[in-house]
């Protein structure tokens, strides 16, 4: 079974920076996507950012500009830099990682981190 464990987050004031990391039990070059999601009080889950195996990211219109997303393929790790943080990007962030073999989808998910930004 995959593990994936984020760590990095906490409380932070608005305009500050703060890096998530999400380390997989399985080589992330197994997953054909991984991501951060978050999902604020009240709220339903909402992508942040996907980065492909090749590479390719994509971000949430929202956190375009401030947020980057990277992965490191010996550490089996991916990162979510928040730069420029503001109030609404409190949430807990959860790491996600895809893997389709053949027709079979199977999507694995961590257990979150909790950000908060004061303002």
């Amino acid at each position: 079974q995959v593990q994936l464990v984020e760590s990095g987050g906490g409380l932070v004031q608005a305009g500050g920076s703060l890096r998530l990391s999400c380390a997989s039990s399985r080589s992330i070059l197994s997953f054909n996507t991984m991501g951060w999601y978050r999902q604020a009080p009240g709220r339903q889950r909402e992508l942040v950012a996907t980065i492909t195996s090749g590479g390719s990211t994509n971000y949430a219109d929202s956190v375009k500009g401030r947020f980057a997303i990277s992965r490191e393929n010996a550490k089996n790790t991916v990162y979510l830099q928040m730069n420029s943080l503001k109030s609404e990007d409190t949430a807990i962030y959860y790491c996600k990682a895809v893997r389709i073999m053949y027709t079979t989808l199977s999507d694995y998910w961590g257990q979150g981190t909790q950000v908060t930004v004061s303002s």
